[in-house]
């Protein structure tokens, strides 16, 4: 994309990205940074994650770390004043942990996003910009129905008159971030442990940090107030990705693994377009717009791809060689190299 429209866009604003202390928030801060805004304001509830990102960062006069949860409408309203452009990142984000939770993840997701939405409304924010996941496609655990109702809440028909354009993006599973199943794979290899695989058709959606946020980005100049915004990015089959992993660490072409049955609320596919949403979306050269309803709701033909729907086995996915070039270019190899040395596996 033209980074040049993205830094027209960004310089000199006052920008608040909420949980922004996880994987996705500390890529899209880095980035920023870039774009000369004028200030970059940190929000969420994680001290210690906080504590990390000031020393980090240190030096940076325009980066402002603020405590507050998102659940809390009053400190989400307080700190939203005088800013320009608010990245929605916080969220319940673990199938596991929502399922164990259900109440955590509709007071984080739904709850929080109506806070978030009604905070930026009322301050005359510009531009909100909110993440969600293909899990909020026919959603079927707790975290992806509470992350549809997010996308519902955010963007949703607003109050007459108001300022705020409210934009989502929809992905998958990020490379590595805080949850995902690499760094699992990753210790169990250290550990000299074999593979744990939950089922072995299992497919899912995969993109880099850096991609996340080139998402946001194009939907942050490109998106109007209601779209939703989808990246077209390929699949990998679970156990191929988790023989990946291993093979870059040791070189085993056909490290051990043991299929141990997919947990409460695990889909075998994941889905980015339903074929509900396919017939009024329109196809782009790298992404689908999903237009707000009110936009859509006249047309009587599609005007989307042929595709029934977007689906993670919709296409051939991802051969391992392809795998490795993938992980290889996002420095996981790397990284990993620095971590405790392996042990054969039993």
């Amino acid at each position: 994309m033209d980074l040049r429209r993205v830094a027209d866009s960004l310089r000199g604003k006052n920008i608040l990205v909420t949980g922004g202390t996880g994987s996705f928030g500390h890529q899209i801060v880095e980035s920023l940074l870039a774009f000369d805004p004028h200030t970059i304001a940190v929000y969420s509830r994680d001290e210690k994650k906080q504590y990390d990102m000031r020393l980090e960062f240190a030096g940076r006069d325009n980066i402002e770390f603020l405590l507050g949860d998102v659940r809390d409408y009053s400190r989400t309203h307080e700190v939203f004043r005088g800013v320009d452009v608010v990245f929605h990142a916080a969220a319940m984000k673990q199938v596991p942990n929502s399922e164990e939770a259900p109440w955590e993840a509709v007071q984080t997701n739904i709850i929080g996003a109506e806070n978030v939405r009604r905070a930026a409304v009322e301050n005359g924010v510009e531009t909100l910009v909110a993440i969600s996941t293909d899990k909020a496609v026919k959603p079927v655990n707790v975290m992806g129905m509470t992350k549809s109702l997010q996308e519902r809440i955010i963007l949703g028909p607003h109050a007459k008159g108001s300022r705020t354009r409210c934009i989502c993006v929809r992905y998958g599973n990020v490379l590595g971030s805080r949850g995902s199943v690499i760094p699992l794979f990753s210790q169990q290899v250290l550990r000299g442990d074999p593979l744990t695989i939950t089922h072995p058709g299992m497919t899912r959606f995969l993109l880099t940090l850096p991609e996340a946020v080139e998402l946001v980005f194009w939907a942050t100049v490109e998106g109007e107030n209601g779209d939703l915004w989808v990246r077209k990015m390929p699949a990998a089959n679970v156990v191929d990705l988790a023989k990946t992993v291993a093979y870059g660490m040791t070189g085993d072409a056909d490290y051990p693994h043991k299929v141990i049955g997919a947990r409460a609320g695990e889909k075998l596919h994941e889905v980015l377009v339903s074929e509900e949403e396919m017939w009024r979306a329109q196809e782009r050269d790298q992404h689908y717009l999903i237009p707000a309803w009110q936009k859509s709701d006249h047309q009587q033909e599609r005007v989307g791809s042929d595709l029934p729907e977007y689906a993670s086995n919709t296409f051939p996915v991802l051969t391992r060689s392809e795998l490795y070039n993938l992980l290889e270019q996002d420095g996981w190899f790397r990284a990993i190299q620095s971590a405790t040395p392996l042990r054969v596996a039993a």
